[in-house]
């Protein structure tokens, strides 16, 4: 079966001018695998464009938090398991071109595919109306993730680390539970992290993922309290007493 563009555009909650747009959006590589005819371009210009986007929409809902509050809340909202459940709520998995190859493995389904026709669906939107219009629209979709003032439920603190590892140290952060006391009902469980050779933090929980997010918390507020305390090492001394 055949769906309209009309249909998907009234999903999305925007109308095209230019109509094209939206149709590259929804071709995955499987399908026309050839540079420019598939939505990889756009995948890399919505990632870019839905940062800002939220960065500015954080900025304006929490105006007095601090750098690292409003970079923890934007990794919480802007990650591939979130964009796919936004990509899933307007049926975006129904009007994606796949090879033959992704239909028969359940490619309309899959978490990555559908995170990444999101972002090629939001830098389309930006092609077509501007960053006022795709930060609107981002703004509809993120409504209810936008108003909550918890600041640790949606937060996977793990694969916030884990990009920050990358990034600094060239390297993943290794867990390990190095004590589990406790009756079976009743477990409490502590794990470590290690980055290289050095241990970077500890965490509690009364299951090895919450020990291991505990962890992963506090080893973040480490190096972004190092990296701060470098910055300031760094910053030239102007001015003079003499």
């Amino acid at each position: 079966m055949k769906l309209s563009g009309e249909s998907l555009q009234a999903r999305i909650g925007h109308c095209f001018r230019d109509p094209a747009l939206l149709d590259l959006a929804v071709v995955h590589r499987s399908s026309k695998a050839r540079a420019g005819e598939n939505n990889e371009q756009l995948e890399f210009l919505g990632d870019a464009v839905l940062d800002l986007a939220v960065s500015d929409l954080l900025w304006v809902r929490f105006p007095r938090a601090a750098a690292g509050e409003l970079s923890t809340r934007r990794a919480a909202l802007v990650n591939a398991k979130v964009l796919a459940e936004k990509a899933a709520a307007i049926g975006l998995g129904e009007y994606l071109r796949l090879g033959k190859g992704e239909e028969k493995s359940g490619g309309r389904a899959k978490t990555s595919i559908l995170a990444a026709a999101y972002e090629a669906i939001v830098g389309a939107v930006f092609l077509d109306g501007g960053f006022e219009v795709s930060r609107d629209l981002v703004s509809s979709h993120f409504e209810k993730e936008l108003r909550t003032e918890s600041r640790d439920s949606p937060v996977d603190h793990k694969s916030r680390l884990q990009e920050v590892c990358q990034r600094l140290f060239h390297q993943t952060p290794t867990y390990t539970v190095v004590e589990a006391t406790g009756p079976d009902h009743d477990r409490a469980f502590v794990a470590e992290i290690r980055i290289g050779e050095k241990r970077y933090g500890r965490g509690e929980g009364k299951s090895k993922k919450q020990a291991q997010q505990q962890a992963a918390r506090r080893a973040l507020a480490d190096i972004e309290g190092q990296a701060k305390s470098a910055e300031r090492v760094r910053e030239p001394v102007t001015g003079s007493n003499s």
